[in-house]
């Protein structure tokens, strides 16, 4: 009994737990701004070509 009181109150792991949740969360906002920008840079490049062809 003494021994589940003790992991209740041991909050170690939580922070763990919430540096990778915010690991996590930037990893996710990293990866849709260079989708936002691959994106836009495609179409800049496309209208780029389409204005030198004759």
């Amino acid at each position: 009994m003494e021994l589940l009181k003790r992991l209740i109150r041991d909050d170690e792991g939580v922070t763990a737990i919430e540096y990778g949740l915010i690991a996590a969360l930037i990893a996710v906002m990293i990866i849709a701004g260079a989708s936002l920008v691959g994106t836009t840079v495609n179409d800049t490049f496309l209208n780029v070509a389409d204005q030198m062809t004759p």
